[in-house]
């Protein structure tokens, strides 16, 4: 086990190097930071003052060596845009992007494997037939035109929600958080069910395939000759063996979400990372561009390595295989 643990650790720190990298390129190959703090108007004199200030005048070793231990200490330089530290600008943001995916997560999950499970018992009923119809459209529209129709049908036309931002927050030090009040849940409804139809689809028709695949094996079968009943064969047996691949998914869904949230919160004007970046990237803001794509692979890296860890308690037979060396 601390043998598997080291192994990963090594990995992952290799991919937040390799990661750190490409970042550290956006400043060399998009766009002059000099030319965009100073503007048209600078002299040679103060162009050159500031990239001897900001380094730029060094080799390329030396300025990724830096770049990496002010990265680990989680300092990216100011905002061009903004003008403000990058680290406070990704403080702000990241609590509503957090909130927005776990909630998303949650409800994908808490509906996706009863719906998975329903559709794989239950595979020739009408019920069943209208889960899959929907997980094909889940699927199949873009996460864009889903938020516009929920706000045009539940902002819109019926006013049962608000149709932008976050809502009241309630404040803990740095960390605000709209769960702790009503209106913060207003404004949560529509951007996290947007988030989640995808993943929700996507969780059931992983559920239902898996468990149709693990009714059909042997030990099942086996379980029925003893004479078990089908609440402890599908509910004991199968959905516990139909989980594996479930967390996989899961946790690197999770990932995807707080990464890919982008959309989701241009459209809902959802005050976290995801409209950050987009407004990085309008403005060539290469800081907060940087920064961003960092955190999201330290985060992709922390839930794989949790999704392994989570492995070993659900699959004995990773234990038994580790153990012998193989």
């Amino acid at each position: 086990m601390l043998a598997f643990i080291l192994r990963r650790l090594i990995q992952a720190v290799i991919v937040m190097v390799v990661v750190a990298l490409i970042a550290f390129m956006l400043f060399q190959y998009v766009g002059d930071p000099v030319q965009l703090m100073l503007g048209q108007d600078a002299t040679p004199a103060q162009r050159m003052q500031l990239r001897i200030d900001l380094g730029l005048d060094r080799s390329f070793i030396v300025q990724f060596w830096h770049f990496l231990v002010n990265a680990v200490q989680g300092n990216f330089g100011l905002s061009l845009r903004l003008g403000q530290k990058v680290s406070r600008l990704i403080g702000e943001r990241f609590p509503a992007t957090l909130e927005l995916s776990v909630v998303s997560a949650l409800l994908a999950l808490l509906v996706g494997v009863p719906m998975g499970v329903y559709a794989a018992l239950r595979r020739g009923s009408f019920t069943s037939q209208l889960f899959m119809t929907f997980s094909l459209l889940g699927v199949s529209l873009p996460t864009f035109l889903i938020g516009i129709l929920l706000i045009l049908f539940f902002s819109v036309e019926l006013g049962w929600f608000p149709s932008f931002g976050r809502g009241d927050v309630t404040q803990f030090g740095w960390w605000s958080s709209g769960l702790f009040n009503r209106d913060g849940w207003m404004h949560l409804v529509l951007p996290a069910i947007t988030l989640a139809v995808f993943q929700l689809t996507l969780i059931m028709r992983l559920v239902r395939a898996e468990m149709l695949e693990v009714l059909r094996t042997d030990y099942i079968r086996f379980a029925r000759a003893r004479g078990l009943s089908d609440r402890a064969i599908h509910f004991g047996h199968a959905l516990k063996n139909t989980l594996v691949p479930v967390i996989t998914i899961t946790g690197l869904q999770l990932g995807g979400l707080i990464a890919f949230s982008i959309i989701t919160e241009t459209v809902f004007q959802w005050p976290g990372m995801g409209l950050l970046f987009i407004q990085a990237i309008t403005f060539a803001d290469i800081p907060v561009m940087a920064a961003y794509l960092c955190l999201i692979a330290l985060i992709f890296v922390i839930i794989n390595l949790v999704v392994d860890l989570l492995y070993f308690a659900v699959d004995p037979r990773l234990r038994i295989g580790n153990g012998g060396g193989h």
